[in-house]
């Protein structure tokens, strides 16, 4: 199975590809950024976003997609720009994914760490160790777009064995 988790954001949105096998084991394929620039418009932004995420579909053709949900404390400008960027990737991937799934900052912070307030860079350093990788995955939001990956890979591994 391919796990494509995103990390959204309108200047720079993270993304992680999992392999995950039947067993359970799970093995970075790929990350990176999908990034806009700045002088430009938000309805531009959007547009960029939405194609570099279409080309990352066709590139990865992921089973299941993770997002996570939207966070923001104290710049509302900013975080209403990040709700912007999140609707496209939301509305595209469940247009060509079909198996969306969303987790909270909390969430993915108690299935990585056992604690939902762990630091950001605890998190980073669970995900690296996690997949085995040399070092933490750079830049941030690439990293967090694995940690939402790995999320979903440990939470919904119970999710095929219970049919209502």
């Amino acid at each position: 199975m391919i796990i494509l988790g995103i990390d959204p954001g309108i200047a720079t949105l993270g993304y992680g590809v999992l392999q995950k096998d039947g067993n359970g084991n799970v093995a970075a394929e790929d990350y990176g950024v999908v990034t806009t620039p700045k002088q430009e418009n938000l309805a531009v932004r959007l547009a960029m976003l939405e194609e570099g995420l279409n080309a990352l579909l066709d590139k990865v053709r992921p089973d299941e997609v993770a997002v996570e949900e939207l966070f923001f404390s104290k710049n509302v400008t900013t975080g209403i720009a990040v709700a912007h960027a999140r609707g496209v990737a939301l509305l595209t991937c469940v247009k060509r994914c079909g198996r969306l799934f969303e987790y909270t900052p909390m969430q993915i912070k108690q299935a990585l760490t056992g604690y939902g307030k762990a630091e950001k860079r605890q998190i980073q350093l669970v995900t690296a160790n996690l997949l085995r990788l040399k070092s933490v995955p750079r830049p941030d939001d690439a990293a967090d777009a694995l940690a939402v990956a790995l999320c979903h890979s440990f939470t919904s591994r119970l999710s095929g064995l219970y049919r209502i």
